[in-house]
């Protein structure tokens, strides 16, 4: 969580009922200056110090409305992006023969790049966002680990204030100092699944096959697994020629090969973040700003990986005493 109250913030509905108010209560005071006789302010107060103070939390509230109006043409660009891909997986399905079940989803020309009445704007830190957490809605910002599987050491971190994952598997990816090299393997679930991140990242070599492999879930499963699941089956056949990146996706993480990879990504990242929360106790940001909030986040991935390389060097200790 970002160290601002949402509390501290307006919705850009009300900034605009504000703005409002403001504007008449300037003319009654305007009015109020030009009238001799007029009912005194109380004691302290000015009309020219009230006017002012006036036209400056208007100046705020205007620029709440504009930040908030900006994030909306730039939410809307993803999503028409998004609407556009889904479409087109959909085309593809029918083109293939597949039967389509649902309602084909509403095309890119329907978004909107006005902003709802309830999205918000906070003055203590105003890059930062509401998001969805577990306890609610908090103000928040979005920290970002790439997670080496063998060390289990943060090899890649960035913060974001985008709530949606759906665009931050490459910047994630290019996280990783270019020193590491670029992983075989990304393991991903399907909160990050997009068909363009996982055509980016697995774009060609030079010798013509992709460096990088991204197993990726494409839709949500429970953990329980019945029966069935612990029977042994053959790997599911290859989709044909024609078959979309999602299906390809699919039929990828369903073979036996494909599990057996994607079971290391729980095993990886999770026991991170926790150790992370509950371990060593960070579970909000103490900083404002993105840009301190990254620095932040930098120091704390330094000290777990800090940590981290502690515990292997004394099981390597341990294994030569052996």
């Amino acid at each position: 969580m970002a160290h601002a109250s949402k509390h501290a913030a307006n919705s850009y509905g009300k900034a605009g009922e504000l703005i409002t108010v403001l504007e008449t209560e300037v003319t009654q005071l305007l009015v109020k200056a030009e009238t001799a006789d007029s009912t005194p302010l109380q004691d302290g107060l000015t009309i020219q110090g009230e006017i002012v103070r006036r036209e400056n939390r208007m100046a705020q509230l205007k620029t709440a409305r504009e930040v908030i109006e900006a994030r909306a043409r730039e939410a809307a660009v993803l999503e028409k992006a998004e609407r556009t891909a889904a479409l087109a997986e959909r085309a593809a399905r029918a083109a293939n023969g597949e039967k389509l079940r649902g309602k084909a989803p509403a095309g890119p020309e329907s978004v909107k790049e006005t902003p709802l009445p309830k999205d918000q704007y906070n003055y203590t830190d105003p890059a930062s966002r509401i998001m969805k957490t577990g306890s609610g809605f908090e103000q928040s910002y979005h920290a970002q680990a790439a997670v080496e599987i063998d060390s289990r050491l943060i090899v890649g971190e960035r913060v974001t204030d985008a709530p949606n994952d759906k665009e931050q598997l490459v910047p994630t990816l290019a996280s990783i100092p270019a020193e590491l090299g670029k992983p075989d393997t990304v393991l991903t679930d399907s909160g990050y699944y997009s068909e363009a991140a996982v055509a980016a990242i697995e774009a060609p070599g030079p010798d013509g096959r992709p460096e990088t492999e991204v197993p990726a879930a494409v839709v949500r499963t429970g953990h329980h697994r019945s029966v069935a699941d612990l029977e042994k089956h053959d790997d599911p056949p290859p989709p044909g020629p024609g078959a979309t990146a999602r299906e390809r996706m699919i039929h990828r993480t369903a073979t036996a090969s494909g599990k057996q990879k994607y079971k290391q990504r729980q095993q990886t990242v999770e026991p991170v973040i926790g150790i992370i929360k509950s371990a060593m106790g960070f579970r909000q940001f103490l900083l404002r700003g993105k840009a301190k909030v990254s620095l932040e986040w930098s120091l704390v991935t330094l000290a777990y990986n800090m940590r981290r390389l502690h515990r292997l060097g004394m099981h390597a200790l341990m294994a030569q005493a052996a």
